[in-house]
């Protein structure tokens, strides 16, 4: 499931930033899949995917998505995973399965652990810490373009603290660090 995932993304999207995000939100979600005692390939599938119609259709992104995976034979519950992460930004899909909520959450904030290990002298998720990683959350001019009021949302909704998304976060980035180069 997941290999079809990855070819679709790739059909979708030229930039390699875009397919590496997808790739790390999967390994987020199927950490978060493991956890719960769910199919972490589903899930990291739907993590692939999150932004199919990113690069093609940014003005209709989550809109397009829709007609990319029926096409592409996913099912509507698929689809709504997918959709529901850009819920308040561009569609109203609430995020309402453990899944939703986690991909909503995590989305904004794998983008603020990428840049944070881009920032570090070992360029690895490895010896990143929490603590380090909240001081760029709270630095609003660090990665300025994720959506920080998103994730918080996204933490009061899986009813976590926003430390232990970041644990789990950096722990689903690490397992899968040498596939992903980090």
């Amino acid at each position: 499931m997941k290999e079809q995932a990855l070819a679709l993304l790739r059909q979708y999207n030229e930039s390699e930033a875009l397919v590496q995000h997808g790739r790390e939100v999967g390994a987020i979600l199927e950490h978060f899949a493991t956890k719960a005692g769910e199919d972490p390939d589903y899930w990291g599938s739907v993590g692939l995917l999150h932004d199919v119609d990113y690069e093609k259709y940014p003005e209709e992104h989550c809109e397009k998505a829709v007609d990319i995976l029926k096409e592409a034979g996913y099912d509507e519950a698929f689809i709504h995973a997918v959709v529901s992460h850009g819920y308040g930004l561009v569609c109203q899909v609430e995020p309402e399965l453990y899944m939703e909520k986690v991909l909503y959450t995590i989305d904004e904030l794998s983008g603020l652990i990428h840049a944070a290990v881009l920032m570090r002298p070992s360029k690895s998720v490895m010896d990143l810490e929490v603590k380090s990683l909240k001081k760029k959350f709270k630095d609003k001019r660090f990665a300025g373009g994720v959506n920080r009021e998103v994730i918080l949302d996204g933490c009061q909704r899986l009813g976590m603290e926003l430390d232990q998304v970041m644990e789990e976060c950096i722990q689903g980035l690490r397992e899968r660090h040498e596939d992903l180069g980090l």
